[in-house]
């Protein structure tokens, strides 16, 4: 049987922050994730906020979607029907979109754009925030769908 390595896990980290470094994580390069990590909340400190960890938790929690539409096959159509987003999915989200819109901008480096990112998005704007508002019009757009859910 395999022996079980355990890994370092800063204790000044808590289960929402560590699966945010693995969605920062590429190529399985987990400590370079953490460095970034660290230079986000760093980042946030030096914008004049002193808990970085409640601007995290705010953003990620106001860039989380409640409904998404999803394409379901009927009778030769293709129908966008609303559905509401389980837990493990909407924060999946939230950090995808987070993340996709900080990789998107250029010229400054990543600590800096997913720092900025989580501040827009804990006040209410930016990408992140804007792709949740389009989710939720295009569910609410397609709620006359909404009886083909039970199917």
């Amino acid at each position: 049987m395999a022996q079980r390595i355990h890994r370092h896990i800063p204790e000044d980290s808590n289960p929402l922050q560590e699966k945010f470094i693995n969605y920062i994580m590429l190529d399985g390069k987990k400590s370079i994730a953490r460095t970034i990590f660290k230079d986000v909340m760093d980042e946030i400190k030096k914008k004049g906020h002193k808990n970085p960890e409640t601007i995290f938790e705010k953003a990620i929690e106001t860039v989380e979607p409640s409904m998404e539409v999803r394409p379901k096959r009927i009778g030769g159509a293709v129908y966008q029907i609303p559905m509401e987003v389980k837990p493990k999915r909407r924060i999946m989200l939230s950090f995808r979109w987070i993340l996709s819109a900080a990789r998107k901008e250029k010229g400054s480096p990543v600590a800096v754009r997913i720092a900025r990112q989580l501040l827009d998005a804990s006040e209410g704007i930016g990408a992140a925030v804007k792709k949740k508002e389009d989710t939720h019009k295009m569910a609410a757009a397609n709620k006359a769908f909404a009886h083909y859910a039970r199917y």
